[in-house]
């Protein structure tokens, strides 16, 4: 209760890097979306802004980078027709070599758009077994969907290099 709290408080004061607003925790009603922006910073610590898709480069020189999942980094999902602001997502836990499970925020669709999702699975299915091709859970349809999303990699929270020099 008190880490969904200041959870909370976080995503009230943290800047948007969308014009949408921070929300409620989930399984609460939702009268504004939550951007998965400010859920993942507010998740992580990471302190960067604009749209998620931009983290990846906004990371360099800041914040480790690289394609290997760890507890408390975050997915960085690059931007595509369909998902224009890409998508951030932070990784609670690394089931295996080319799984991890991931919370995030606004990643459904219809009535569930804009609500926190807690261990959500993610897959690895890039040929190349780097993370760079994901398929993400769709708990509505309780399968992975048939879209590959293309994939930065992950930027870890714990070196802040800028921190280091």
């Amino acid at each position: 209760m008190r880490a969904a709290l200041a959870i909370l408080l976080l995503l009230g004061l943290a800047a948007c890097g969308s014009t949408r607003q921070a929300g409620l925790p989930s399984g609460a009603a939702v009268s504004e979306p939550v951007s998965c922006v400010p859920y993942a910073r507010a998740r992580s610590g990471i302190q960067l802004s604009g749209d998620a898709w931009t983290w990846w480069d906004a990371a360099a020189g800041r914040y480790a980078r690289s394609r290997a999942p760890q507890p408390g980094s975050v997915l960085v999902l690059n931007r595509t027709a369909r998902m224009r602001d890409g998508h951030v997502a932070v990784v609670s836990q690394v089931v295996g070599r080319r799984e991890i499970l991931v919370d995030h925020a606004n990643w459904a669709s219809g009535a569930a758009r804009g609500r926190i999702a807690t261990a959500q699975r993610v897959v690895d299915v890039s040929p190349a077994n780097d993370w760079s091709l994901v398929r993400v859970w769709y708990t509505r349809i309780g399968d992975f969907g048939t879209t590959a999303f293309p994939a930065r990699g992950f930027v870890h929270p714990r070196v802040e290099l800028a921190a280091a020099r």
